[in-house]
């Protein structure tokens, strides 16, 4: 199949219908209570859709992006995006990296500069970005990581090896599901070993403590999950219609999935997830990329698989030797650095060095 050259060209009309709808925002009234008590607050919101409109720069993001080569082919009927970033080192490693919701391939550039010795491929998933959405339902991970397998055996990759975090943490062992025999190791940012209430019986004191923290990390937060599980046509109306609702729907998530200990903003660079936000925007992506969510009962963590070795960036609060009922893990440390869910935007350099770890072990 063809794999042809892409760049992104978002038209100027588009830029200036966003800044326009940003400039008529009708602002709500601020409801009683403190901080992010009753969600996003609107000074807060208010001075980040200002900086969007006015200070945020598209089109320097828009060249940086096509700093990087990238490519479009079909795959299972359906238009496929992805940054082929190769290394100098002909012998060096490929290495296949999926980006989590709500975040697309954005949540990996700041981390290709720091990959020079691995043959970098980033493909954006069905529905996100430039990729064309699913047209049915019932598509699935499984589904995905069966393209991702096509799309490395399609660049002539016969040995590499594959990353994921968040939705990417249940794509990444799918691939290796798919082709065990052409996957060096599967690395998860976190997401494995994740106790559920029937584990709890057999929980020591410790393992019980970290189940509990897990606890009231999961009930915080606004159930995304829950959302566009039950009605993600309903909010896409919203989403696609409004830059400042969807603003603050990706900056509740981004705050949530933050312990940084700083505003979710500070932690990443606020010109990279607006990068990112702006991109669901253009590709009117906010609804179609909740396809995962569509044909769940309950939200189940990633369990990965055990046909290659797994290494993880991040062990607890994921329990080990829950991990290891499904996966053969040879990495999992516990002292790596970081405060937010998407730490490769956050901490680029100890991703890196801890991918090298690990591939280093399996290739």
């Amino acid at each position: 199949m063809t794999v042809r050259p892409f760049r992104i060209d978002v038209p100027q009309a588009d830029l200036d219908d966003l800044n326009e709808r940003l400039a008529r925002t009708r602002w709500p009234r601020r409801l009683p209570g403190e901080g992010w008590s009753r969600g996003v607050p609107v000074d807060y919101l208010r001075d980040l859709a200002e900086y969007w409109r006015t200070g945020f720069d598209w089109r320097a993001q828009e060249a940086r992006f096509n700093g990087f080569p990238q490519f479009m082919t079909e795959i299972d009927g359906l238009d496929v995006h992805f940054l082929h970033v190769r290394s100098a080192d002909p012998d060096a490693l490929p290495l296949l990296l999926t980006h989590g919701w709500p975040n697309s391939f954005v949540e990996f550039v700041e981390l290709l500069g720091h990959l020079a010795d691995f043959h970098v491929v980033v493909p954006t998933v069905p529905g996100f970005g430039f990729s064309a959405a699913p047209r049915e339902t019932g598509f699935s991970v499984a589904r995905v990581g069966r393209m991702w397998a096509e799309l490395m055996r399609r660049l002539g990759y016969d040995r590499y090896g594959v990353e994921g975090g968040d939705l990417g943490a249940y794509i990444a062992p799918e691939v290796a599901k798919a082709a065990p025999g052409h996957v060096a190791g599967v690395y998860v940012i976190a997401g494995l070993g994740f106790p559920t209430e029937k584990d709890v019986p057999d929980m020591t004191p410790e393992e019980r403590a970290h189940y509990e923290m897990m606890q009231q990390w999961s009930t915080g937060g606004l159930d995304h999950h829950a959302i566009q599980r039950a009605a993600p046509q309903t909010f896409a109306y919203g989403w696609e219609d409004s830059p400042a609702a969807a603003l603050a729907w990706m900056m509740q998530k981004f705050e949530d999935f933050n312990t940084s200990g700083v505003p979710a903003d500070e932690a990443i660079d606020r010109n990279l997830i607006l990068a990112n936000v702006s991109l669901y925007w253009f590709t009117q992506s906010f609804g179609t990329a909740a396809w995962q969510y569509y044909e769940t009962s309950e939200s189940a963590w990633p369990e990965g698989q055990d046909l290659v070795p797994t290494g993880l960036y991040s062990g607890p609060p994921g329990i080990r030797r829950l991990a290891e009922r499904h996966n053969t893990i040879v990495h999992w440390p516990e002292d790596n650095p970081g405060g937010h869910h998407f730490i490769a935007m956050e901490r680029p350099d100890a991703v890196a060095a801890d991918l090298r770890k690990f591939f280093t072990l399996v290739r």
